[in-house]
């Protein structure tokens, strides 16, 4: 393992009251990396007194203890809180506490298709972490290529033509229309945190997830618009 600069920064920790960097057995330092530690009048601790590593970086750094600044992306595999996929799973745990304050305000069917999407959405978090496939989307009877049709032809699916929603329409309307914005932009995270190079998804089936729940938080809308059953 050769450390980098950046590496060093991120791996330094504090012993006796001295910041010390572990260095691992076999592992070499760059020497932009050796001259910003002696500049800095860090130790480097040889493997003989490196504690066992319980944490790495998907790079190859290993760490003794968890840096604050750091969390589990899986198993003992750390990561930046700033990492693109700890900025999605922030988006579900936002997605999640609109869900809970929608299906608060609603009741009978509408409730449940919430309760249901709540769920979903916390088996996306499972999927991500795990590295399971998406469950399949099913709701009102529609599976995710229904949804589709129906958000995007609600006059002739629906009965009911798009409209922009104002601040007179009823309080869970606008509850859904807040909720359907979370879910883009959670959508949106998730196309940051699995877009490759080359401009493929790494995990579309995530992606495509939350798209057909954007479809149907409108389909929602649609149906509370035109009354009658949800």
């Amino acid at each position: 393992m050769l450390y980098t600069e950046e590496a060093v920064r991120a791996g330094l920790r504090v012993r006796d009251g001295r910041r010390v960097f572990y260095l691992p057995e076999g592992s070499r330092l760059t020497p932009a990396a050796r001259d910003w530690l002696r500049q800095e009048g860090v130790t480097v601790v040889p493997h003989a007194e490196t504690p066992p590593a319980a944490y790495r970086t998907p790079d190859g750094a290993a760490f003794a203890e968890k840096p604050e600044h750091m969390t589990h992306l899986r198993g003992n595999i750390l990561v930046p809180k700033t990492h693109p996929r700890i900025a999605f799973r922030g988006g579900i745990d936002t997605l999640e506490a609109e869900l809970l304050l929608c299906a608060q305000a609603a009741d009978g069917p509408l409730r449940q298709t919430l309760c249901a999407m709540l769920d979903f959405v916390r088996s996306l978090i499972r999927a991500d972490v795990l590295d399971e496939p998406v469950q399949t989307v099913r709701f009102l009877g529609l599976d995710g290529d229904g949804l589709r049709e129906h958000s995007h032809h609600p006059e002739r699916e629906e009965g009911q033509p798009h409209f922009l929603p104002a601040p007179d329409d009823p309080p869970i309307l606008l509850r859904l229309n807040r909720l359907r914005t979370a879910v883009r932009q959670t959508e949106l995270l998730a196309c940051h945190a699995f877009s490759r190079p080359d401009g493929t998804l790494a995990r579309p089936d995530l992606v495509k997830a939350l798209n057909r729940l954007s479809s149907l938080c409108w389909i929602l809308m649609i149906r509370v618009k035109r009354g009658g059953q949800v």
